[in-house]
């Protein structure tokens, strides 16, 4: 990660910890606190330790495939929250494809 995009990432970061929950997500909400949760603590073991082991590279992985089949779904509101998420997610993994 550049530190341009490094910067972008922990702006993102920023404006989805102080970010509310979503309303309206029906049935998919449980589904979507757990890779909200899950995602949320890779990005903190990134920011803390700079860089992300196996386990967690093939969590993000399984999060953001899950997250794609359900945010089509989503309210507009809903949807933004999880895209911010989906790019957090997308921009950890860019270092190990």
């Amino acid at each position: 990660m550049t530190d341009t995009d490094r910067e972008k990432f922990h702006e993102i970061w920023s404006l989805h910890q102080s970010a509310a929950w979503p309303g309206g997500l029906g049935s998919d909400e449980g589904q979507l606190m757990t890779l909200d949760t899950v995602m949320g603590g890779c990005v903190t073991y990134f920011c803390d330790e700079r860089m992300l082991d196996e386990q967690r590279v093939g969590i993000l992985r399984d999060c953001l495939a899950e997250l794609e089949s359900v945010v089509p779904d989503l309210s507009d509101d809903a949807t933004e929250y999880f895209r911010r998420l989906r790019f957090l997610g997308m921009a950890l993994l860019q270092d190990y494809s």
